[in-house]
Parts: C-alpha cells; structure tokens; sequence
C-alpha cells in the first residue's frame, strides 16, 4: 500500500472510529446494551468493508493504473451488495437492537465517504508522468 493510500485510509478511518464511539453511547443510552451492540456490530462492519474496498483500489492501481477506476467500482459495487445481506441477514435479529445497527452503519458510511472525498481532495497527485518522453520524438 502506497504512503498515499495509507493517508487516505487513516483520514477516513480515524474520524469514523470516533463517530463509531458515539454511535455506541448514543444506541446505549437510547436501548441500553444491545442498542450499544448494534451500533457496534454496524461501526465494525462499516470499518472492515471500507478499508478492504481501500485496499483492493491501492493494489489495482500498482498492478495497472488503468484497472484502478475500475477496481474502485466494482469494489464500491460489491461492498455495497455485501451491507445490503448483511443487514437483510441480520433483519430479525434479537441479538442487538437492529434500528442502532442501520442508524450505526448510515452514519459511519457517510462519515468514511465524507472522510475520503476529503483525503482525496487534499492529496497531491500526479496526474502524468514526469520521465515520460514527448511522443513522437525517438531517443536522440
């Protein structure tokens, strides 16, 4: 994983580790233990897909820059896939309060997109390549 991605990863995963606190004392206080376990189970599991998705994209784009929009779409496309199971699976738990798992999961999913737009944003990158020859012209 490139220092660039690491950046990004922890820009996102930071703030939505926080969040994912709150979510937790907010689900307690409002349905006491298992509201504290839902949105704990939907921090954890909003922390654990993003960061694969974060992953996959870093090494698509080492291995071939060109696989890398890509990659993030069909990495965006299975995570996305993957929490909808996930919470249809866990629909009629009695485990934890599911309203503080899907509350946990909306918010944290958009603190990490919110996070991420943001690290990229910041992140400078270069968009061409700086050894590249002017085309056309051999090696003189």
């Amino acid at each position: 994983m490139q220092a660039n991605d690491v950046r990004v990863l922890k820009s996102a995963a930071i703030p939505t580790s926080a969040v994912g606190v709150v979510t937790v004392l907010v689900a307690f206080l409002a349905a006491g233990g298992k509201g504290a376990l839902g949105a704990a189970m939907g921090a954890l599991l909003v922390g654990i897909f993003f960061s694969i998705s974060v992953a996959v994209v870093s090494y698509a784009a080492r291995v071939s820059p060109q696989m890398m929009a890509i990659a993030a779409m069909v990495s965006y496309l299975v995570k996305v896939l993957a929490i909808m199971a996930v919470l249809s699976a866990f629909r009629d738990t009695t485990a934890w309060n599911t309203q503080a798992f899907a509350w946990s999961v909306v918010v944290c999913t958009l603190v990490w997109t919110g996070f991420e737009v943001r690290a990229f944003v910041k992140t400078k990158m270069l968009y061409v390549d700086p050894d590249a020859g002017v085309p056309g012209k051999g090696d003189a």
